[in-house]
């Protein structure tokens, strides 16, 4: 049944066709998750189907503040319970919990409401980027590129950030409360860089270091917290 439901909610979710010039309006969810967490799976396997769709980033961020449970999850990272709690504040409270996800920046939903978030989502797929974003890798850096398509409705500081993160990851988990499962992560979270800060008043063209093979994501967003004004994939 909540296979049915998932597929009605995500079938309410229209996206148009993504011109080559307006990648930028991606819409990234962050699942703010754990190994520890009993009421994780739900939302993981939701973050995985939402991996599939068009003009959705979906990105699984580890947090480590269910490791005492006697379990430590592999992907976990005290850097993604801090950003977490940027978000919570800015929304100005002062409780995190998992499963979460936070859409476009801006809007916090608990992460196996599907209904709501597919709310969100279709709120989000009807916004423009005021931005211009491109990204490339070239051997050992990521080359990145930004302009202003409206530059009034931009932020006095815009921070730039390089994701890079893994696929797909199925992990045994021995103890703690999800002892004894076999659980599927998807678009785990391995590192979350700022590379730049702008301020749109000019054209940035930016090189960032680049190591490995993994895929990765490129994210303008209005400060630590706030709005996500663009995102791309990594190419």
């Amino acid at each position: 049944m909540r296979k049915l439901v998932l597929a009605a909610a995500l079938s309410l979710v229209s996206f148009g066709a993504i011109a080559p010039d307006a990648k930028a309006d991606n819409i990234v969810v962050e699942l703010y998750t754990s190994q520890g967490c009993s009421s994780c799976p739900p939302a993981d396997k939701l973050l995985g189907d939402l991996a599939k769709k068009e003009g959705i980033i979906a990105l699984s961020l580890h947090v480590d503040y269910w490791d005492y449970l006697g379990w430590k999850d592999v992907f976990s990272s005290p850097a993604f319970a801090d950003r977490q709690r940027r978000y919570a504040q800015a929304a100005g409270s002062t409780m995190i919990y998992t499963p979460q996800m936070v859409i476009g920046g801006k809007d916090q939903v608990v992460g196996t409401r599907v209904m709501e978030v597919a709310d969100a989502l279709q709120a989000h797929s009807t916004k423009v980027s005021p931005v211009s974003l491109m990204a490339r890798s070239s051997g050992t850096r990521a080359e990145i590129a930004l302009q202003a398509r409206d530059q009034s409705a931009l932020p006095d500081e815009m921070i730039v950030q390089l994701v890079r993160y893994l696929p797909s990851e199925t992990v045994k988990i021995e103890r703690g409360e999800n002892a004894g499962r076999s659980i599927t992560y998807h678009n785990i979270v391995t590192s979350w860089n700022e590379v730049a800060v702008w301020d749109g008043l000019a054209a940035l063209s930016i090189e960032a270091p680049l190591e490995g093979d993994a895929p990765g994501v490129v994210i303008l967003q209005d400060g630590r917290a706030g709005p996500i004004l663009a995102a791309v994939q990594l190419n």
